[in-house]
């Protein structure tokens, strides 16, 4: 079993050989260390991760052991366990691409955490999550609805302990209500022609524009619509043979791709927002 610091305070001397030195006294062996001054904005990130095989301080106390260094150096600060798996749930409309990614990666392995349920505003694609036997709920949301409908479904995201929640092509703005319950715990993915080509058909617009690139974006969702911090990016090159249709297909292979990237690095502890930004310790 391992261990994952991560943490931001002031910069400042002496905050890696105080926390290197916690570890050592404690007869800790790190395996991974990444940290990040910005000069700027004076503050430091780090992450460390150490075998807790040996560890003199039990798994229980290790928080409260750790506490008056916290405190010493203004940190905030998490710490996550390699043996807990984490809880995700998957919002979704009618697009399945990305659903089908998440889930298969998920039963490969390659997604180390438990889907305990798949959340929608529409019926669709209720097959597809009974087949990978993930329960289903739909909650159909209008203006008049909306209110009562999300009420719902953040009870059935505490009752099931949600911790991670992936938007998969879901159609809908979340309630402020969400967003605040799962702070940077909410990640969107989208296609990256914002804001130039806002609004519907997208891809159509970059058609007729000719662009050479498209690509898509990963990020954590805020109150501010597509303007979190972002996580995970990528580009393809097209081309004037290139119709509508393969733009979109070549658009949503990559949205697959971006998406799980940025779960991934989620569901392993390597993400540090930031403000507005994202320290990615890759």
């Amino acid at each position: 079993m391992r261990a994952v610091l991560l943490l931001s305070c002031p910069e400042q001397k002496g905050i890696v050989a105080t926390v290197s030195d916690f570890i050592y006294r404690n007869d800790g062996n790190i395996v991974d260390a990444d940290q990040h001054t910005d000069f700027e904005g004076n503050l430091f990130l780090q992450r460390i991760e150490w075998e807790l095989d040996g560890f003199r301080i039990p798994r229980d106390a290790v928080a409260a052991a750790f506490r008056p260094i916290a405190e010493r150096f203004g940190m905030s600060w998490s710490l996550r366990f390699s043996e807990d798996v984490p809880r995700m749930a998957i919002l979704v409309s009618k697009l399945d691409h990305c659903l089908h990614d998440l889930l298969w990666r998920q039963r490969a392995g390659e997604l180390r955490a438990e889907v305990p349920l798949v959340l929608s505003n529409h019926e669709d694609l209720r097959p597809v999550a009974t087949s990978f036997g993930v329960p289903f709920s739909a909650h159909r949301i209008t203006p008049e609805t909306r209110a009562q409908e999300e009420g719902k479904m953040i009870a059935r995201l505490t009752e099931e302990r949600v911790d991670l929640i992936v938007v998969a092509r879901y159609m809908q703005v979340l309630g402020s209500a969400i967003v605040e319950a799962w702070r940077n715990r909410i990640i969107n993915i989208h296609h990256s022609f914002l804001p130039a080509f806002a609004g519907g058909r997208p891809y159509h617009q970059a058609h007729a524009r000719g662009v050479k690139v498209i690509g898509a974006t990963a990020h954590y969702v805020t109150e501010q619509l597509d303007e979190g911090p972002i996580i995970e990016q990528d580009v393809v090159r097209v081309s004037h043979r290139d119709s509508v249709e393969d733009m979109v297909r070549k658009g949503r292979d990559l949205e697959r791709v971006v998406l799980a990237r940025a779960v991934r690095l989620h569901l392993r502890h390597r993400l540090l927002v930031h403000g507005n930004r994202t320290v990615v310790f890759e």
